[in-house]
């Protein structure tokens, strides 16, 4: 464990004067994007779970629930391309 730090350090030492700052930012946006994508995965699957629930009590109310089950998705997902966007604005210049 000793030498991996040890190792870990070396390799820190020899990179450049932005060179950190910029790796970091990177790893920042891409943690950013990955939990901005947590929450409409949960959200679409639960509004999924919902309108199946619904259309197995109510067959005759399938095409309401289908419709509104997918309006629901499209904003649930419209979460995600916005995170997707602020991940891009995040990402480093140079």
């Amino acid at each position: 464990m000793l030498t991996f730090l040890l190792a870990q350090l070396a390799i820190l030492a020899q990179t450049g004067a932005g060179e950190m700052e910029t790796g970091l930012k990177a790893i920042g946006a891409g943690l950013g994007y990955g939990l901005a994508a947590v929450g409409p995965g949960v959200g679409i699957g639960i509004v999924v779970g919902n309108a199946i629930s619904a259309m197995a009590r109510q067959p005759e109310a399938a095409g309401v629930a289908r419709t509104t089950m997918f309006l629901g998705i499209a904003f649930t997902e419209a979460l995600a391309l916005i995170g997707f966007v602020v991940f891009i604005l995040l990402l480093p210049s140079s």
